[in-house]
């Protein structure tokens, strides 16, 4: 008989009710190469009885010993069930296999019928993880204790919609999966791997000795029909008590209770209705078998337990919430009453215990859930509280300190700095000391209650003192920002003002030029302090460098700037200072020199010209060359006055109506104000000044004829009399008086 390629392909069903009896085999209708099909009955099926599973249990395990291609049909609900889609059953020719016969590569194409809406990826991962678990799980003997499944069977995983419901689908699909038969043993294809071949012409002789051989072993022990009733009955009953526990009413309410809050007895309520439904089930279950019975309400038990753990971890959440929220209004009292770490301390403690007591309340006998993750959050959400608390007390604390520590050095600091002298920055350094010294004291002791760690307490104390130095050091920046108002302002006040702090009056006897070197020199001072920070004990030579460049510029040698061949001003830094510490450049103080100067010149420039308008105010005399030639050229004029003295009366008299007129119009101050506004001032007051005095002496001399005017001198006390006389004699006589800068001479007119 001629050898020719062939493939056997067999259908195993998986059926409540058999569509096939005994063992049918036909050849593939249009399939190449040639194909047999080897049809077998369902494994699940009732007509055979419970007794008499032998046949099915051969047939099984002779379908996979003589096959390249072994169909086997589940249904899609059977998927993930362990007593049903054949699993008990390829438990057992798995094992037989491995011990009666070789590695032969068969191809275990597996039909999911009635597919659900459940995606084929999601299916066939679970199906292939059963058969693994199927295949891992079985004694092997020791030749094949290594061998992987891979090295038996390949596995395969097709779906076919139900044929009621999608007839023309279901046909397409069919249609597809033949097509997959076409050339099966080619390499790709089901069967494209297969191992040792028997030829066509052999084919019945091995299969006779497969029979056998499987007739005469004893193992194949399946499962009997009651475990297959059983698993189907107890799932029905499980799932009819999962949708009773769902519609209950006390459930439901408890359900929408701990959406919102806390619900105290949670635990033994649903403890009780828990145990209710388990007991109903047991009681209908009862007479099926017992491992099935077992296994079954341990699912139904855990399906339970998923329905119940969300409500019990909303009910968890709100009990979290509800005791933080109670741990912050209490631990806001107890800060009130005692410290800081004292109070979170007994808060915490406190409100764990509750927490531990509402855990215990929520509990459900029938599983023992941890509650330690939550309690855990919860400790995180206090301790976080606590901190958000500390650092806040903190911070206030600290910002009070800060504040008076600001407060304190702030204004005095000023004052230090706009009298700049040597002693402002030992001054200045002195008080910073004494007052942060103060100030951390002060925040040591408040944080005493806090317990801190001696490294944040340090920390904290560090940057209180570095708030000190800092509000020097940006006061000292501010009224270096000002510097040049301040050294004009202490120009001036030196500068205008004598020694007992008077406005100085330009006579002519000051020295404007010594004045103006002083008040320059202390301008130059006031510039130096603040050229940089001082805080720390490094010396530096800023002053000498100032009032070298700047104030000494008429030393020997350096009259022609111009010449120098340095300028200690030119550099951006101070020799000795760090950058850090300059708050003005050499460049910079020499700019502001130069503005300070120009700005201050036209002070100089006017007291320079009052004091010599003074001089030209006091001196009334001619000038020397005009007296000599007075004397020269009124030499016999004044021989005629000698000659005839009568003109010396004339003249006295004509000086004494001068004199007269010179007090009366105030002269002197007239012309003050200027020659033009003087003259014009006087035109106007020349005439009624001449009425007023002949109005004076006509009066004069009309008094001593009244003798009512006699009489009531008379008759009045002698004090006023003299008095009035006194009066009377100095109004109607001249006298000359002498002072210090020469005769003073009074009008004999009242004014």
């Amino acid at each position: 008989m001629p050898v020719f390629q062939h493939s056997l392909l067999t259908e195993m069903e998986c059926s409540m009710s058999q569509t096939t009896k005994g063992i049918w085999m036909a050849k593939a209708h249009n399939i190449e190469p040639c194909t047999l099909v080897m049809d077998l009955e369902g494994t699940d099926g009732r007509e055979r009885g419970e007794d008499d599973t032998a046949f099915e249990k051969q047939s099984a395990l002779f379908a996979l010993a003589v096959s390249d291609i072994v169909l086997i049909n589940m249904w899609c609900h059977d998927i993930g069930r362990e007593q049903a889609a054949n699993k008990p059953l390829l438990k057992t020719v798995f094992q037989v296999m491995m011990r009666l016969f070789s590695p032969r590569k068969t191809t275990l194409l597996f039909v999911i019928r009635d597919k659900s809406k459940t995606p084929l990826e999601n299916l066939e991962p679970i199906l292939r993880e059963d058969i693994q678990k199927i295949w891992d799980g079985v004694p092997k003997p020791h030749a094949h204790k290594e061998t992987l499944l891979s090295e038996f069977f390949n596995v395969e995983v097709v779906a076919l919609s139900s044929y009621e419901e999608k007839e023309e689908l279901f046909k397409e699909q069919v249609a597809s999966l033949r097509e997959r038969f076409q050339h099966s043993i080619a390499p790709g294809g089901l069967a494209g791997d297969r191992r040792g071949v028997v030829p066509a012409s052999g084919f019945s002789f091995s299969s006779q000795q497969f029979w056998r051989v499987i007739k005469e072993n004893k193992d194949l022990d399946l499962p009997a029909h009651k475990v297959m009733v059983a698993t189907v009955r107890c799932e029905e009953i499980g799932n009819e008590k999962v949708a009773s526990f769902t519609a209950d009413e006390e459930w439901q309410q408890f359900e929408d209770a701990v959406q919102n809050d806390y619900v105290p007895g949670f635990g033994k309520k649903i403890s009780s209705l828990l145990d209710r439904c388990l007991s109903e089930y047991d009681m209908e279950a009862i007479y099926f078998d017992e491992g099935v019975r077992t296994s079954k309400r341990q699912q139904l038990e855990s399906k339970l337990l998923q329905l119940v753990n969300p409500a019990y971890q909303n009910l968890m959440g709100h009990l979290r919430t509800r005791t933080l929220e109670a741990f912050k209004e209490s631990f806001d009292k107890s800060l009130e009453k005692e410290g800081f770490a004292a109070a979170a301390r007994d808060c915490t403690k406190t409100f764990l215990e509750k927490f531990d007591k509402g855990s215990e309340d929520a509990a459900i006998q029938q599983v023992k859930w941890d509650p330690s993750k939550i309690k855990d959050k919860l400790k995180r959400d206090i301790e976080a509280h606590v901190a958000s608390v500390r650092a806040t007390k903190l911070s206030e604390l600290c910002a009070k300190y800060e504040g008076q520590l600001t407060k304190a050095l702030a204004e005095p600091v000023e004052a230090l700095l706009d009298s700049a002298s040597e002693e402002t920055w030992p001054a200045i350094k002195k008080l910073l000391q004494r007052e942060t010294k103060s100030a951390v004291s002060g925040l040591e002791s408040a944080m005493v209650s806090f317990e801190l760690d001696e490294a944040t307490q340090k920390e904290l104390l560090s940057k209180l003192e570095c708030h000190g130095r800092s509000v020097v050091e940006s006061k000292a920046k501010e009224e270096a920002g000002r510097v040049l108002i301040r050294m004009k302002d202490r120009f001036s006040t030196l500068f205008s003002r004598d020694a007992d702090s008077m406005p100085r009056v330009w006579t002519g006897k000051e020295d404007i030029k010594a004045i103006t070197k002083t008040a320059r020199s202390a301008s130059m001072k006031l510039l130096s302090t603040m050229a940089a920070i001082r805080l720390d004990e490094d010396g530096d030579n800023i002053e000498n460098t100032l009032s070298l460049a700047l104030v000494d510029t008429a030393r020997p040698g350096t009259t022609d700037r111009s010449i120098q061949s340095f300028d200690p001003l030119a550099s951006s830094s101070w020799e000795k200072v760090p950058e850090e510490k300059t708050l003005i450049t050499p460049v910079q103080c020499k700019s502001l020199w130069r503005q300070f100067k120009a700005e201050t010149e036209y002070t100089v420039t006017q007291a320079i010209a009052a004091q010599e308008a003074n001089k030209r105010n006091n001196n009334w005399l001619p000038p020397p060359w005009a007296l000599a030639a007075m004397a020269i050229l009124g030499f016999n004029e004044f021989m005629t006055l000698l000659k005839n003295p009568l003109y010396l009366g004339v003249i006295f008299v004509v000086f004494l109506v001068g004199k007269a007129f010179w007090v009366q119009l105030d002269i002197a101050k007239e012309f003050q104000n200027g020659f033009l506004p003087a003259v014009l001032s006087l035109s106007t007051k020349f005439v009624p000044t001449i009425m007023n005095i002949l109005k004076r002496l006509a009066d004069e001399g009309q008094r001593p004829a009244a003798p009512e005017r006699q009489r009531e001198m008379e008759l009045q006390p002698k004090s006023t009399r003299n008095g009035s006389h006194s009066n009377v004699t100095s109004a109607g006589s001249s006298s000359i008086t002498s002072s210090e800068s020469g005769p003073e001479y009074s009008s004999p007119v009242a004014h």
